[in-house]
C-alpha cells in the first residue's frame, strides 16, 4: 500500500473511533461501556500515527536520497529481473493491489454510517450461544408488586428451578426486543398469527459483539410487532411443562405489549435504565 493511502487510512480510522466514542454512543453497539477509555486512546494514537506519516511525506528529500542512490543503482538489475519474472507469470507486485482501497470502507463507515446494533437477525440464528441459566436452590419470596418487573434471566430461573412455584399466577413485566420465531416463519404458521409465538430477547456482552449471547422468552397470545422493536410485555407464565423443573418453558401469555425506547443498558439482561 502506498504511503499516502496509509496515512489517509490511519487518519480516517482515528477520526472514526473518536467520532463513535466522543461525539456519539455508537461504540456501545459493539463493545461494553468499560472499553471506552481504550477506544479513545486507540483513536488518538491512530491520529498521531497518521499525522506523523503525512508529515513525513512533506519533508524535502535531502542527502538521504543521494546516499541511497548508489544502493538503488546496484539493485537496478535485480529489480528489473524481478519485474520481468513477475510479468512472465502474470503477477506484478510493483504496485499495491486495488483491493487495498477497500480498507477505507470500514474507516469511512465509522464516520458516516454506523452498522446497526446486534438484534433479531443475529438472535434468531445464534441458538447455540443462548445463555445457560445457572442453577439456584434457594429463592427469596417475590415482592407483592403487580405487575412485577423482572429480567428475562430471573423469570427463566423462577420458571425452571423454583420448586415453590412462586411465579404461578403472577403478572410480570419484562422488557426486550422482538425476535420472530424463525422456525415458525419457515414453517409458514408459527410467527405471525399470535399462536406460535415470538421471542422477547435481550443481548449480553462479555466483552464485545463477537461474544454476544442471547436470553429469550417466548411470548404467546399476540401477533409479533416488527422485528427489533423494543417492547415491554406484561403477562403470566404460559403453562408448558412442569413448573419449577427444567421441563417448563420460559414463556408468557401476553396481556399487554407496549412499544418503548431502547434502554441505555440494552446489552445487559437488567431492569431497563432510561436511555440517555
Amino acid at each position: 500500500m502506498k504511503r499516502p493511502l496509509q496515512a489517509l487510512l490511519l487518519l480516517l480510522s482515528g477520526l472514526g473511533l473518536l467520532h463513535a466514542t466522543l461525539l456519539t454512543d455508537h461504540y456501545l453497539r459493539y463493545v461494553k461501556k468499560g472499553m471506552l477509555p481504550f477506544l479513545i486512546a486507540s483513536g488518538a494514537l491512530l491520529l498521531v500515527l497518521g499525522a506523523a506519516e503525512a508529515w513525513s511525506l512533506r519533508r524535502p528529500r535531502g542527502t538521504g536520497e543521494q546516499e541511497s542512490h548508489d544502493d538503488d543503482h546496484d539493485h537496478n538489475h535485480e529489480d528489473d529481473h524481478d519485474r520481468d519474472h513477475g510479468d512472465a507469470h502474470g503477477h506484478d507486485h510493483s504496485t499495491p493491489p486495488r483491493v487495498a482501497w477497500l480498507l477505507l470502507l470500514p474507516a469511512l463507515s465509522l464516520l458516516f454510517y454506523a452498522p446497526p446494533a446486534i438484534g433479531a437477525y443475529t438472535a434468531s440464528r445464534e441458538t447455540p450461544k443462548a445463555v445457560t441459566v445457572t442453577e439456584q436452590d434457594d429463592f427469596d419470596p417475590l415482592p407483592t408488586t403487580s405487575p412485577l418487573p423482572m429480567t428475562l434471566t430471573d423469570f427463566t430461573r423462577r420458571v425452571q428451578q423454583d420448586r415453590d412455584r412462586a411465579i404461578e399466577g403472577r403478572t410480570v413485566l419484562m422488557t426486550g426486543f422482538v425476535t420472530p420465531d424463525r422456525k415458525g416463519d419457515e414453517g409458514g404458521n408459527g410467527g405471525n398469527d399470535g399462536n406460535g409465538g415470538w421471542y422477547l430477547t435481550r443481548t449480553m456482552f462479555s466483552c464485545c459483539a463477537a461474544d454476544a449471547q442471547f436470553m429469550k422468552v417466548r411470548v404467546h397470545g399476540t401477533p409479533p410487532p416488527p422485528a427489533d422493536t423494543w417492547v415491554t410485555v406484561t403477562g403470566t407464565w404460559h403453562p408448558s411443562g412442569t413448573l419449577g423443573t427444567s421441563s417448563a418453558e420460559a414463556a408468557l401469555d401476553a396481556l399487554t405489549v407496549e412499544k418503548v425506547d431502547r434502554p441505555s443498558n440494552g446489552y445487559t439482561d437488567a431492569l431497563p435504565l432510561t436511555a440517555s
